[in-house]
């Protein structure tokens, strides 16, 4: 079976609210921001509009039938584009892996300036796409959804962080950030809109929970 998720995020007749790529923290200095975040009404009428299911099995899930961190071009791999985008003032060798430059994790606060102290979380994560709906997805599209540039799926951040979250949903882990759960929300939300994923009932009463602090 495969998927046709929602290309185009118009909710009700009107089109989707996004964000602009650009956040800022509470010093008010620019930080970047993953693609086509939703508003906060769109991602409640998102929501709303998701199949509210049990998680399904992790039987046969397996990391590398999400075949990830695939060749950009430019010698660049998902990894390292995210850095770049993600990264102040970054600066890149030939082979694109960063050289200097500043990472600020929106989940837990923490600025980095080593690379190797920065994760590429997957919003949803990977067992989490498994356990509802990607099981039933071909290796195609599995890696499609791993490497997608174009939602709020990809994010740079601490790596110890995304490491406690795990495959874990937002019933069962948030970022440390508070300030954070309304955008983390909204991101979940995007990704889980455009691929037709479910959401469990208390993942939709956590997800809802979290946009109220928008």
């Amino acid at each position: 079976m495969s998927f046709t998720f929602r290309r185009a995020l118009t909710v009700l007749g009107s089109t989707a609210l996004l964000s602009t790529g650009v956040a800022a923290t509470s010093s008010g200095s620019a930080i970047a921001e993953p693609p086509n975040i939703p508003d906060p009404a769109t991602a409640a009428s998102m929501l709303s509009q998701l199949t509210v299911r049990p998680d399904g099995s992790q039987d046969g899930y397996d990391r590398d039938k999400f075949p990830h961190w695939s060749n950009q071009g430019n010698s660049c791999n998902t990894r390292e584009v995210v850095l770049r985008r993600d990264g102040t003032n970054v600066q890149v060798g030939d082979d694109c892996y960063p050289i200097s430059g500043s990472w600020y994790s929106p989940f837990d606060g923490a600025t980095w300036t080593d690379p190797s102290d920065v994760d590429i979380d997957h919003m949803v994560p990977l067992a989490e796409a498994w356990r509802t709906g990607a099981s039933h997805w071909t290796q195609a599209e599995r890696k499609a959804f791993a490497n997608d540039l174009n939602s709020p799926q990809l994010i740079a951040v601490t790596d110890d962080v995304n490491q406690s979250k795990g495959d874990k949903g937002p019933e069962d882990w948030k970022p440390p950030s508070q300030s954070y759960w309304c955008t983390y929300a909204r991101m979940w939300i995007g990704v889980k809109y455009k691929y037709d994923l479910t959401t469990s009932s208390n993942e939709k009463a956590a997800l809802n929970d979290m946009l109220d602090r928008c």
